[in-house]
């Protein structure tokens, strides 16, 4: 029986949460263990929200050998590595844990205890899950799910309050961003036109994302149309965080812009208090489909049948050119896989959701 046992996490925020019911299903199988979770630091707070976890371990990847000896000193008899790379079997080996579980990828099966043949052609949920099942453990749900407590919630409210939610109107966040790269992001203008429509309905806009987004969040404020953006004041593009207009349409179109100012906690506290969020391909759509809130998400070059989100409260929309998917970070021809999906379509697939 293995009773100290640490999970190495994946590096991206939108795996970490798709790793969640595989790590359900491991302490489902290890009632009695203690289980650790070791991940980089932009992800190591996502499992202040997760279940069924004793520990989390924050590892700097840029310093493996203090890594390793961090995870050696814990005395840990398992290490479960979800990330396929050598990096994180290279850690696990040289931290002197005597089993080490995972994949058979990247060369990497003779640091390994128990090396598992990947599958291919699942979903990325159940690729998790295939690797936990094919150790031994039971295969429980396959639905990703966050623990939003009270505590976060309030967080969620405080920073809405802020930056100029009058708790009354609803809400509906749009996550701009995209880690991988430009060719992922559904144009700036689209989701100007997509707020404003959600103006028009009488729902204030979130802007959510890392610091990394924020000159995306000032393409969407400059994107508005000219009728309304002519006196769009200098706060709007990154000052409060704001986005307004004058005249009439100033208490309707008003964005509320967090994109850089949330930890990933605080960040689903806020999603709690969403009626829908509309996203790209990203780590935001998966931790607002964990958070329960129903999910908008426009695919480009990245393959939807392998990372849209679970359940069947989510919309998915495509333009089904003959070069998607093609994993590419940047589009070497028109960007027609994003430009062709229209802000109407959107619209009208998230008013379904609100």
């Amino acid at each position: 029986m293995n009773n100290r046992l640490v999970i190495m996490a994946p590096n991206w925020l939108g795996d970490a949460v798709m790793a969640l019911p595989a790590i359900d299903d491991v302490r489902r199988g290890r009632p009695a263990a203690t289980i650790a979770i070791a991940a980089r630091p932009a992800i190591a707070p996502l499992f202040q929200l997760a279940r069924g976890i004793d520990e989390t371990i924050v590892l700097d990847r840029r310093a493996w050998r203090a890594a390793a000896a961090d995870l050696g000193a814990r005395a840990f008899d398992t290490a479960l590595l979800l990330p396929n790379s050598v990096h994180a079997a290279l850690i696990t080996y040289r931290a002197g844990i005597a089993q080490r579980w995972g994949y058979r990828t990247q060369l990497r099966g003779p640091l390994l205890t128990r090396a598992i043949d990947p599958p291919s052609g699942l979903h990325q949920v159940e690729y998790y899950q295939q690797l936990v099942h094919a150790l031994g453990f039971p295969h429980g749900d396959i639905q990703p799910r966050l623990a939003i407590g009270d505590a976060v919630r309030r967080a969620g409210a405080r920073l809405l309050i802020e930056w100029g939610w009058d708790r009354r109107a609803p809400l509906a966040a749009i996550a701009p961003g995209a880690a991988y790269g430009g060719a992922k992001r559904w144009p700036p203008e689209y989701f100007a036109d997509l707020a404003s429509n959600f103006a028009s309905d009488g729902v204030q806009t979130v802007m959510i994302g890392s610091a990394a987004d924020v000159s995306t969040t000032i393409g969407v404020a400059r994107a508005f149309p000219p009728s309304r953006n002519a006196s769009t004041d200098r706060r709007s593009l990154g000052g409060d965080g704001q986005a307004r207009v004058g005249g009439a349409e100033s208490a309707a179109l008003h964005l509320i812009d967090l994109v850089g100012k949330t930890d990933l906690p605080t960040l689903a506290g806020v999603l709690a208090h969403c009626r829908a969020l509309v996203t790209n391909d990203s780590g935001a759509m998966h931790l607002a489909a964990a958070a329960g809130v129903p999910v908008t998400a426009v695919f480009g070059p990245t393959n939807d049948l392998a990372t849209r989100p679970m359940g069947d409260a989510h919309a998915i929309v495509t333009n089904d050119v003959w070069c998607r998917p093609c994993m590419l970070r940047e589009c070497p021809l028109d960007h027609r896989c994003l430009r062709g999906v229209s802000a109407a379509a959107v619209v009208a697939a998230a008013r379904r959701t609100l």
